[in-house]
């Protein structure tokens, strides 16, 4: 169908529809259309299939590996470890699927927005019908309070004005008008002709044809879009494709040492099934079981803790990506601004006034030189006021605590500032009773209210100030005396408007004009003339108090916030400059001029650019896969429908909880309870210590598992006996994995987190330094350990299952002792401070009584083969394991004189 509506002339419309735009279409010919358009409604997506959602958290490797293990110890008949290995597996997918199963829902939220009625003209008569009935060529009718029923071309207006800040991002009401408008190539936001389905009419009323419905509509598009990206495959977390390379890594190495362990057993002389059994042992070792639980188990917690500081996470992987996340796209409307017109200047008799207090609650005062003024000591100020409200057709009302606007904001904010010197529009509206009204229409640029005063009726006119000055013929100085408006004063009023203007203020002029009596017909040319002009109101949607600090800590975060908005770019540049996001080095686009650049082209400017405005939804999706294709991690916030798409593509994606639309809500990865760009940050700062507090603990993990591998391996290199049995290095296994890495997954975070830049997202898990720290630190491991098995077998006793008890006991008081260890690559525990991670201390005390236990009860003592100690055995205990946590404190402290990089944890 026709894409350009908004430019052909009535006629040529009615023509193109086939319909009439005085009677609409005759019944039998919309039933013929809606046969073939189809009914009026987003379609619905086949449900998602809970089961197969819950068999895809079993896709990873690193999980099929950890079945294998399970496997493998019920093949040993380790049935406590395999016990303990599925449950992991389990509990990890069951709380992946729970995250998981709301997330595609965003095309049922659209349909909320699709109204249920709507009223149209069918054979001539205005009737109520169900809004899916609508066809392309109906003639429907809206006023105030009313939802679009359907993308439509306007045929007659009056006074009609609608919120589309759900579609386009604009906080403001947009004017509308049947006058064609001659330009194809337009902001959507601009075509002020077209009525588009899901917003609202805030005030007026018009008549329409009906142009699109269902997917043919703007709402329609992007419910395709994002149905687009929901089919489209999810690129995996940064988390989840080191997980997956680390996967792969753990698979290869258990198949060697099954491989090297069995052979040198077998060239050694070792009975088969012995050798099997300590192989085998050993690769299950070599996993570290506990980790999918750590990561789950910590993120859960993360999540916990984001939504104290008021981040609601849907997704749990989003919690690590946040901590990458190297570009914030952000929307400017109701995001780094509070989207509440507010009056922050006023000009009356020559000078101008500051208005404190932001947002609809009437909290603040009228300033002058910085020192508040009373209205009833300036005649000409409250006149101002008075009359702002008087010709006003909003309403401020408070609900449970929260003041709200009833109406046009642009009106709503006159309110306030009015209310803020106790003016209330309920009181002086019954000393001045409505007798008629003149609407607002975007020719004449002005509105007119039409009062009884106790002086007579008087009518009431605010406009824009250029235009409402050409009818002004006298003003109000601040005494509130009316003098000529001589061309001197109307330059000094002319320039006060531009003062604003620049500040990116929305202004309004305020006039008013006695008559002489109640007029009979309320028309623009009777009253809007020979006007006294009464003075000027500044406004804008100010920015959220918290965000300038943000985006600074974002700044120094090494992370780059980028404004996309549909907002004017006069406006869009101000409030940038205001936040610090744009500077002298970086551009500012428009919607066109960003249609003028090809993908390739955005690609390559993108990192100069850093805001957007007046754009679509297509723009806002160009641009998230534009910082993307450099390689950024990105996310995006929003609130309105027209964000959902580039939210849904987005790594991670951010809606606001309080303005934000469900389309956004169910399209994101996390909300922001409190529309806080702060908060934003403060998720940042989470993510990335969930991340360290996971390396922390796959680096204990693992350098343990080296540990148990090379005591193995190092006795079969020597000929020397086997230090531990398969049971003993399952049980080592499962008592020192568990608690105390995830007591290491909750470790205090750095205070020196935000100053860090991002990781970059090819960044391994495991880098060259940490392996080679983790093998350093298992090797030493591995050496006091047998070092105490071969003077326990050779030099004490000669007693095998003594050595081999005291083997068992050293590397467990070495590897909880190592726990500690792993707080912190560079900062010693002593300025750590032990106390400062009580889980951990709890859970080393807690495995110390199990292994001690262990060995003193008969029973155990049986199962797991150990022998009985004396003093002398005890001593080598409680001083050789201990001696790990000694050599990594010395470690630290030379590492500075030795020249060693600081490691970012």
């Amino acid at each position: 169908m026709n894409s350009l509506w908004h430019t052909l002339t009535q006629d040529v419309l009615a023509e193109e529809l086939r319909s009439s735009p005085e009677s609409g279409l005759a019944e039998h010919e919309a039933q013929r259309r809606l046969a073939e358009y189809g009914p009026n409604e987003l379609p619905r997506d086949p449900p998602i299939s809970p089961l197969k959602l819950f068999l895809e958290q079993f896709s990873s490797l690193i999980v099929w590996v950890l079945i294998g293990a399970a496997i493998v110890s019920g093949l040993l008949q380790e049935w406590i470890d395999a016990a303990a290995i599925i449950a992991i597996v389990i509990l990890n997918a069951v709380l992946g699927f729970v995250q998981e199963f709301r997330a595609e829902r965003s095309l049922e939220a659209l349909k909320q927005m699709v109204v249920v009625t709507a009223r149209v003209f069918r054979d001539g008569s205005l009737v109520s019908l169900p809004a899916r009935d609508l066809v392309p060529g109906d003639l429907t009718q809206v006023e105030a309070g009313d939802r679009v029923p359907a993308d439509a071309r306007l045929v007659y207006a009056t006074g009609l004005q609608t919120q589309e800040a759900s579609l386009t991002g604009e906080s403001t009401p947009v004017v509308k008008s049947s006058d064609p408008i001659p330009q194809e190539e337009i902001p959507l936001g601009d075509r002020h002709n077209m009525l588009y389905m899901g917003t609202v009419v805030v005030s007026g009323k018009g008549r329409a044809l009906v142009v699109g419905t269902g997917l043919h509509t703007e709402l329609g598009r992007i419910a395709t879009m994002i149905q687009e990206a929901t089919q489209a495959e999810r690129e995996e977390t940064p988390l989840q494709r080191r997980l997956e390379q680390l996967g792969h890594v753990l698979l290869w190495l258990c198949l060697s040492i099954v491989a090297v362990v069995f052979v040198l057993g077998e060239l050694r002389g070792i009975p088969v099934v012995m050798m099997f059994l300590t192989s085998v042992s050993l690769a299950v070792a070599a996993i570290p079981e506990g980790l999918p639980a750590v990561v789950t188990i910590t993120l859960a917690l993360g999540v916990t803790r984001m939504v104290k500081r008021h981040a609601l996470i849907r997704r749990l992987p989003a919690v690590e990506t946040l901590g990458s996340t190297t570009v914030i796209c952000s929307d400017k409307t109701g995001t780094l601004t509070k989207n509440e017109m507010t009056v922050t200047a006023l000009y009356q008799g020559g000078e101008i006034f500051t208005v404190s207090g932001e947002g609809y609650a009437p909290v603040g005062d009228i300033l002058s030189f910085g020192e508040p003024v009373k209205p009833d000591a300036r005649p000409g100020l409250k006149a101002l006021l008075r009359a702002s409200v008087l010709c006003n057709g909003a309403e401020l009302r408070e609900e449970e605590g929260r003041w709200t606007i009833l109406g046009d904001p642009t009106e709503g904010a006159l309110l306030v500032a009015a209310a803020k010197t106790g003016i209330r529009k309920e009181e002086i509206e019954m000393a001045a009773p409505f007798l008629g009204e003149v609407p607002f229409d975007s020719e004449r640029k002005k509105m007119t209210i039409v009062r009884r005063t106790a002086t007579g009726p008087v009518a009431f006119v605010k406009g824009a100030p250029d235009v409402l000055l050409r009818d002004c013929r006298a003003w109000i100085d601040r005494d509130g005396c009316t003098n000529a408006l001589t061309d001197e004063v109307r330059q000094e009023i002319l320039a006060a408007n531009q003062n604003f203007a620049s500040q990116a203020l929305r202004v309004l002029g305020v006039a008013m004009r006695p008559l002489d009596r109640a007029p009979e017909a309320f028309d623009a040319a009777t009253l809007e003339r020979d006007l006294i002009f009464l003075g000027l109101m500044g406004m804008k949607d100010p920015i959220r108090s918290e965000a300038k600090v943000a985006v600074e800590a974002c700044r120094t975060a090494g992370i780059r916030t980028v404004m996309i908005t549909g907002d004017h770019k006069d406006t869009a540049v101000a409030i940038a400059r205001e936040l610090g996001i744009l500077n002298e080095k970086e551009q500012a686009v428009s919607g066109a001029e960003l249609d003028r650049l090809s993908d390739a082209a955005l690609a390559d400017q993108v990192e100069r650019i850093a805001v957007y405005a007046r754009v679509s939804a297509e723009h806002k999706l160009r641009v998230v896969r534009a910082w993307k294709s450099k390689g950024a991690v990105v996310a995006m916030t929003g609130d309105g429908v027209n964000d959902a798409p580039a939210v849904k593509a987005a790594d991670i994606g951010v809606a606001m909880g309080i303005t934000g639309t469900d389309v956004t809500k169910e399209a994101s990865d996390m909300v922001v309870t409190d529309d806080n760009f702060a908060s934003i940050a403060a998720a940042v700062e989470e993510g990335r210590a969930i991340f360290d507090n996971i390396r922390k603990s796959v680096h204990y993990l693992l350098s343990c598992n080296i540990s148990e591998i090379l005591v193995m391996l190092l006795a079969t290199l020597l000929a020397l006996p086997l230090p531990l049995l398969p049971v003993q290095i399952l049980w080592i296994n499962l008592v020192t994995d568990g608690l105390p890495a995830l007591a290491l997954a909750v470790d205090p975070k750095d205070p020196n987190l935000m100053k860090r830049p991002p990781r970059r997202p090819e960044t391994r898990f495991l880098d060259r330094d940490r392996i080679f720290l983790m093998f350093g630190q298992g090797l030493f491991m591995t050496l006091i350990t047998m070092l105490a098995f071969v003077y326990c077998l050779y030099s004490m006793d000669n007693d095998l299952d003594r050595a081999r008890t005291v083997t068992f006991m050293v590397l467990v008081g070495a590897q909880l002792a190592h726990a500690f260890n792993c707080r912190s690559d560079r900062l010693s525990l002593f300025k750590l401070g032990f106390m400062t991670n009580k889980p951990l201390l709890w859970t080393v005390a807690g495995s110390s009584v199990l292994q001690v236990g262990l060995l003193l009860n008969p029973w155990t003592r049986d199962v797991f083969k150990l022998a009985t100690f004396n003093p002398e055995h005890w001593l080598m205990v409680f001083t050789v394991g201990p001696l790990m946590l000694v050599a990594v404190e010395l470690w630290k402290a030379a590492r500075p004189r030795l020249g060693v990089a600081k490691e970012a944890l």
